[in-house]
C-alpha cells in the first residue's frame, strides 16, 4: 500500500473511530453531524468526501465494522452454546462477558442505535442481527445435539432469544459498573454471570425436550 492510501485509510479510520466515540457518550448518531465529526479528527469538513458520500454512508460503514467484531466474539458464545455442559456454559459465559469488556463501545453503539433515530443505521444492524441469528440456527441445525428439532423455523426462533439474550446481557453487564464499585461490584457482577448461567441452562433444557408442532 502507498504513502497516500496508508493515509486515506488511516484517515477513514479516524472518522470511523470518532462518530463510534461520539455516539456512545450518551449522544445518538443522527444528531452527529458532517462537521462536527471532521473537527473532531482535524480535517477539513470537505475532506469528509473523500471517504463517505454522506453520514448514512458512513453510518453504514460504521455498522459493518461493529459487527464484524462482534461476531468474533459471539462465535465464543456460540461454540458454548452448542456443547452446553456445565462447565462449558460457565466457561462462554465469562469469555463472552469478558469482550464485553474489551469493547463496550461496539456494544453500547450496536444495542443504543438498534432503536435509535437513524433509518439507515436501524436497517443496517437489524440485517446484522437477522446475519446472526440465521447462522446460529444453521449451527445449531448441523449439531447431533439438535437433530430432534425437525423443523427449521424453531431452532430460528430459538436463535433469535439467544441472539435477544446475549444483547441484553451486554447492556446489564455494562452498566453494572455505573452502579456499584469495589468489592459491591465484584459481588454483583458474579451474581449476574450466575444469572445468565441459569438462563442458558433453562433454555437448552427447553430445546434438549422440544417437539415440534406441525
Amino acid at each position: 500500500m502507498s504513502i497516500r492510501n496508508e493515509r486515506k485509510q488511516q484517515s477513514r479510520q479516524a472518522l470511523l473511530d470518532a462518530a463510534l466515540k461520539l455516539s456512545t457518550t450518551g449522544r445518538a448518531f443522527s444528531t452527529i453531524s458532517l462537521r462536527e465529526l471532521a473537527r473532531e479528527v482535524g480535517l477539513v469538513p470537505t475532506a469528509f468526501y473523500r471517504h463517505f458520500e454522506d453520514m448514512e454512508q458512513l453510518g453504514q460503514a460504521l455498522v459493518e465494522q461493529v459487527s464484524g467484531r462482534l461476531k468474533l466474539m459471539l462465535s465464543q458464545l456460540r461454540q458454548g452454546y452448542l456443547k452446553h455442559q456445565d462447565a462449558k456454559t460457565k466457561t462462554s459465559i465469562q469469555l463472552f462477558f469478558r469482550a464485553v469488556d474489551q469493547s463496550p463501545q461496539d456494544w453500547f453503539f450496536l444495542i443504543g442505535e438498534r432503536w435509535g433515530g437513524s433509518e439507515t443505521v436501524r436497517r443496517e444492524i437489524a440485517k446484522e442481527i437477522e446475519s446472526l441469528t440465521r447462522d446460529l440456527a444453521n449451527d445449531l441445525e448441523a449439531s447431533r445435539n439438535f437433530q430432534h428439532v425437525e423443523n427449521h423455523q424453531d431452532l430460528y426462533v430459538m436463535t433469535t432469544i439467544i441472539v435477544n439474550l446475549s444483547l441484553t446481557w451486554a447492556m446489564t453487564w455494562l452498566n453494572l459498573p455505573q452502579q456499584y464499585q469495589g468489592e459491591l461490584l465484584k459481588q454483583q457482577q458474579q451474581i449476574y454471570l450466575e444469572h445468565a448461567m441459569t438462563q442458558v441452562r433453562l433454555l437448552f433444557r427447553g430445546i434438549a425436550n422440544w417437539q415440534s408442532i406441525e
